[in-house]
């Protein structure tokens, strides 16, 4: 049998049991690489996935501590999904995937690790990036660090041609 060791996930299992909401919480901070968070409107707010399934992947989280989308007014919903249309473009200049999923797991039974906080995942994805390793050995290799990966799509605001256009903020 052979190992491959993500000692990073430790964190994840070790800190699962966070008091309040993790999304309400990160939202309280200063935006930083720590808290991932890396950009802001009005109504909602774009995040690195902690826990990626590839590089790149972003997360766009209401501000309202809602469980649905049907929870939320229609202002934030449509800032929501600006957003989402923002990372779209940052993520193809940034990284040039060839794809990308884009969805909500609303409920627990859905998926949603987080169900009480409405959010939408934008996952890059490139032709081939299903290997053995997350189909048979259901473990991801990815290969940059989180800290680059936010550096470069903080980076990205600021050559957005949403954020200079139509800016939310």
């Amino acid at each position: 049998m052979k190992y491959i060791f993500s000692p990073w996930r430790m964190k994840y299992i070790q800190n699962h049991d966070e008091e309040g909401c993790v999304f309400c919480n990160v939202q309280a901070q200063t935006d930083s690489a720590e808290n991932l968070i890396v950009f802001r409107g009005r109504r909602a707010f774009v995040m690195l996935n902690r826990y990626p399934y590839t590089n790149g992947h972003l997360m766009v989280v209401a501000n309202a501590h809602a469980p649905s989308l049907e929870d939320l007014d229609a202002e934030t919903r449509a800032e929501m999904m600006e957003l989402l249309t923002q990372c779209m473009g940052i993520l193809r200049r940034n990284y040039r995937p060839q794809g990308f999923n884009l969805g909500a797991n609303i409920g627990e039974a859905a998926g949603a690790g987080i169900a009480d906080h409405v959010h939408l995942h934008i996952v890059p994805r490139w032709g081939g990036d299903t290997n053995f390793m997350s189909t048979l050995g259901q473990t991801r290799v990815l290969p940059e660090e989180l800290e680059e990966t936010y550096r470069r799509i903080r980076e990205g605001w600021g050559s957005n041609w949403f954020s200079q256009n139509r800016r939310l903020s």
